[in-house]
C-alpha cells in the first residue's frame, strides 16, 4: 500500500485525518477502480503480451543465445508483474524495494541491458496495442522507473 496511506492509518488511536489527510486518501479510493481493471487486464492478456514480445525478440536477435533470450524474458515477466503490483498498489517504492534490489545485480552480471534494451521497446509497444490510454498511463511510472533504472546499470 502507499506508504503515505499506511502513516494515516498508523495515526488513527491519535487523532483524526486532517482535511489534506483525507484528501490523499480520497484520491487513493477514488483511482482504485481503475488501477483494478487494469490490473485485471494486464494479468488476463500477459500470456498473449509476452509471447508475442518473445516470438518479436527472438527474430530480432537470432544470433542472441536462447539461453540469454530466456533469462531476459523471465525478467520481464516479473517485471510486468511487479510494476503491475506497484500500479495497483499506487506505489513506485513498492518496485524500487521489491524487485530492482535484486534484479538490477542480476542485469549486470549477465550483462542483458542490449538485449533488455530490444525486449522493453517490443514490451512497451504491445502493451500500448493492449491497454488503454488511461490504463498504459497508470502502468507507466513504474514501469518507466523499472526499465530505465535496468538499462542504465551497466552505464553507472
Amino acid at each position: 500500500m502507499h506508504q503515505q496511506i499506511e502513516s494515516l492509518f498508523d495515526e488513527a488511536e491519535s487523532r483524526y485525518l486532517k482535511p489534506e489527510e483525507l484528501g490523499v486518501l480520497s484520491q487513493y479510493v477514488d483511482s482504485l477502480p481503475q488501477r483494478l481493471e487494469a490490473y485485471r487486464h494486464l494479468r488476463d492478456q500477459e500470456l498473449d503480451v509476452m509471447q508475442q514480445v518473445a516470438n518479436q525478440l527472438q527474430a530480432a536477435l537470432p544470433q542472441e543465445e536462447t539461453e540469454t533470450l530466456e533469462r531476459s524474458i523471465k525478467h520481464a515477466l516479473l517485471l510486468l508483474r511487479y510494476c503491475a503490483m506497484s500500479m495497483l498498489l499506487n506505489d513506485n517504492s513498492f518496485v524500487q524495494n521489491r524487485l530492482l534490489s535484486w534484479l538490477t545485480r542480476t542485469v549486470q552480471t549477465y550483462n542483458t541491458q542490449t538485449v533488455d534494451m530490444t525486449l522493453y521497446r517490443f514490451l512497451n509497444q504491445r502493451l500500448s496495442q493492449v491497454l488503454t490510454p488511461q490504463q498504459l498511463n497508470l502502468l507507466k511510472p513504474p514501469l518507466a522507473l523499472a526499465q530505465n533504472t535496468l538499462l542504465n546499470q551497466g552505464k553507472a
